[in-house]
C-alpha cells in the first residue's frame, strides 16, 4: 500500500521560487572585473535568471542541451546556475585551470551548444575556438562598455542579451531525475570523466549540507564560497544558501589573494567560509603578517585535501574560529562527510580534540560508507583496519556521462570505489590514509604519504609538503619528502627528519628531503603527484 502524499518533484527552480518568496531582499555581494563590489538581491538574481532562460530559448537551446560556463564566482554565474538548470538545460561548469587540451576534450565530449565566458577568459576561448566547432555562440559576462576585442564572429554580450528579454518566464515542471549539471573530473590519470547530476540529487545534497553538524546554515549567516562555482557546484553552496536566505559574498577573481579575502570577509561580516587548504594557508599568512584577526568568522569548512593539525590549531587559537574538515569527490556532489564534534566527546582534552579534528569526519545521512580489503570483504570500524573506501547514496554517481557500463569504479553490488584508502573508528570518524595509487609500499609494508605530509605541515618552517615513493634497491621504494619552505623560514633536512621522531613509526620516516620553490597542482588545487614522480624519476636516495 502506498502513502497518500503529494508527488511534488524536487527541482532547482523550486529553490528559486522559495528564495524569492521568503528571502527576496537578502543581499548578494560580488567582486567582478567590471565592478569591485557589486550588490544585488536574491530577487534580482532570480529575475535575471529567468531572462537567461528566455534568452536561451530564443537562441534555440532545447531540453537537456548542455550550456557551459567558464567563469568566476559572481552574481552573473549564479544567475546562469538557476536560469540554465531551472529551464531544463544542463549547466556544464568548465574549470579554467584545466589544460587547453582538456578543455577542448570536455567541451566536445559534453557537446556544449553555448558557453558563458568571463571576459578575462576570452583568450582561453580564442586559443581553442577552432577546435570546438559545435559551439554555436560565446556569451561574454559583462556589459557593452567592458566587452573585450575579439576576432571571433559568434560572440554576444551578456548584459545586452538580457536587456532584450523580460523576466516573464514560467519554470517548466519535469521529472526530478532530469539532468541538471555536468562537471568533469580533473583527469590526472586519463581523459576527464563527466559526472552528470540531476535535480533530485542536487536538492537532497543541499538539504544534507544544511544540517548543524555539516554547514549549519541559516538566514543569519553570511557565506563566502571560495570554492569555485566551476568546481562541483561550489559544494552545493549556491543551493543551500538560497534555501536558507543566507547572504552570499562571491569573491570573483580574488579567490586566492589573502589580503583581498580578509578585507572582503571583514567588511561584509562573513560568518562561514568554504575553500581548499591552500586558500586558508594564504589567509593565515596574511593575518599573521598584518596583525589582523578574523573577528566575525565563526566557521571555515575545508576540503579538497587533508588539513594539517597546525592549521586547525591556528584558526582555533589565533582567531577563535572552528575549522571543520570535510571530504568528498566530484562523483559525490561532492560532500560525503564533515568533521564536527560528536555528543559525548566534549570532555576530550584539547590535544585529543585536535587529533580528532584532523580526520575527514563522519558520514552524512544519505551517504553510506564502508572499507573493504583486496577481496572486497568488509573491514571493521575499529580505527585500525584500513582498506579501500567505498560509498553509495542518492547523490553519488551511478556511472559517468557517455561511459555507461564501462566504468571500473563501481562494484557489482552498487558501491562507488573512491580510490581512497581509509580507516573508520568506532565513533564513525573516517580518516583517509592515502590514495590507492599514492600508497608507498616499502619492504612489503604500506606507508601513508598523507600522514607524513600532515606531520611535516605541522612544522612552522614548512609551507607545503608532499611525499612520494622513490625506487630503492633494498626496500623497493622509500618515501621522499618534497617541501616548500614557509616565507622567511629556513630548516635543514636533518632537522626536518628529526621532527618525525616519536610522531610516526621509525621505519615510516622519509629517507630524504628535497626542497623546491613550488609544488605542481592540479586544476582543482590538489598536489599533482604524477608530475612530482616524473620530476624525481631519476632521484637517487642516499645510501
Amino acid at each position: 500500500m502506498k502513502g497518500l502524499m503529494m508527488d511534488t518533484p524536487l527541482l532547482i527552480s523550486s529553490i528559486a521560487e522559495y528564495a524569492v518568496r521568503f528571502h527576496k531582499d537578502r543581499e548578494i555581494v560580488s567582486v567582478t572585473a567590471d565592478n569591485p563590489r557589486h550588490r544585488c538581491t536574491i530577487a534580482d538574481v532570480i529575475s535575471r535568471s529567468k531572462k537567461v532562460a528566455n534568452a536561451l530559448a530564443r537562441l534555440g537551446a532545447g531540453h537537456g542541451d548542455r550550456v557551459a560556463t567558464l567563469a568566476w564566482n559572481d552574481y552573473r554565474h549564479l544567475e546562469i546556475y538557476y536560469g540554465v538548470s531551472g529551464a531544463g538545460h544542463v549547466c556544464h561548469t568548465i574549470n579554467p585551470r584545466l589544460f587547453a587540451e582538456q578543455q577542448v576534450f570536455i567541451i566536445n565530449h559534453a557537446e556544449d551548444r553555448f558557453i558563458f565566458v568571463d571576459a578575462m577568459f576570452m583568450p582561453l576561448i580564442e586559443a581553442i575556438a577552432d577546435k570546438i566547432p559545435n559551439v554555436e555562440g560565446f556569451i561574454v559576462l559583462t556589459d557593452e562598455a567592458h566587452m573585450p576585442e575579439t576576432k571571433l564572429d559568434n560572440v554576444m554580450c551578456y548584459e545586452t542579451l538580457l536587456d532584450a528579454e523580460t523576466d516573464d518566464f514560467a519554470w517548466p515542471e519535469f521529472d526530478e531525475r532530469t539532468a541538471s549539471a555536468l562537471c568533469y573530473t580533473s583527469g590526472t590519470t586519463g581523459d576527464p570523466k563527466g559526472v552528470l547530476y540531476d535535480h533530485r540529487s542536487t536538492l537532497l545534497h543541499a538539504y544534507a549540507c544544511l544540517a548543524p553538524d555539516v554547514m549549519g546554515l541559516s538566514s543569519k549567516d553570511v557565506v563566502l564560497p571560495v570554492v569555485p562555482l566551476f568546481h562541483v557546484n561550489a559544494w552545493g553552496v549556491p543551493y543551500s544558501a538560497m534555501m536558507t536566505g543566507a547572504k552570499l559574498v562571491l569573491p570573483g577573481p580574488k579567490m586566492g589573494d589573502g589580503e583581498a579575502l580578509y578585507e572582503l570577509m571583514d567588511s561584509e561580516s562573513v560568518t562561514l567560509a568554504l575553500g581548499v587548504p591552500t586558500v586558508w594557508l594564504g589567509l593565515l599568512q596574511y593575518t599573521e603578517k598584518a596583525g589582523k584577526r578574523l573577528d566575525k568568522l565563526r566557521m571555515s569548512i575545508v576540503g579538497g585535501a587533508a588539513v594539517p593539525r597546525a592549521m586547525i590549531e591556528a584558526f582555533r587559537d589565533k582567531h577563535d574560529v572552528e575549522l571543520r574538515q570535510g571530504w568528498g569527490m566530484t562523483e559525490m556532489s561532492p560532500v560525503g562527510c564533515v568533521n564536527s564534534l560528536k555528543a559525548g566527546l566534549e570532555d576530550l582534552s584539547p590535544d585529543d580534540k585536535l587529533d580528532l579534528a584532523t580526520k575527514a569526519g563522519r558520514g552524512l545521512f544519505g551517504c553510506e560508507m564502508r572499507i573493504v580489503d583486496d577481496e572486497g570483504k568488509g573491514l571493521p570500524w575499529d580505527g585500525q583496519a584500513y582498506g579501500a573506501l567505498q560509498v553509495r547514496g542518492p547523490w553519488v554517481c551511478s556511472d559517468y556521462f557517455k561511459l555507461e557500463g564501462s566504468a571500473e569504479t563501481h562494484t557489482r553490488d552498487g558501491w562507488f570505489d573512491t580510490g581512497d584508502v581509509a580507516t573508520i573508528d568506532p565513533q564513525g570518524y573516517m580518516a583517509i590514509t592515502d590514495r590507492t595509487k599514492d600508497v608507498i609500499k616499502s619492504g612489503g609494508e604500506w606507508i601513508s604519504s598523507i600522514e607524513l605530509e600532515n606531520t611535516a605541515m605541522d612544522h612552522p618552517a614548512v609551507a607545503q609538503a608532499a611525499v612520494i615513493g622513490v625506487a630503492h634497491p633494498k626496500w623497493t621504494e622509500r618515501p621522499l619528502l618534497v617541501v616548500v619552505k614557509a616565507e622567511g623560514q629556513d630548516i635543514s633536512k636533518e632537522d626536518l627528519l628529526a621532527y618525525y621522531d616519536g610522531k610516526v613509526a621509525s621505519w615510516w620516516i622519509p629517507t630524504d628531503v628535497a626542497f623546491v620553490d613550488e609544488l605542481p597542482h592540479t586544476a582543482t588545487g590538489k598536489v599533482k603527484k604524477i608530475e612530482l614522480r616524473k620530476q624525481f624519476a631519476d632521484y637517487r636516495l642516499p645510501d
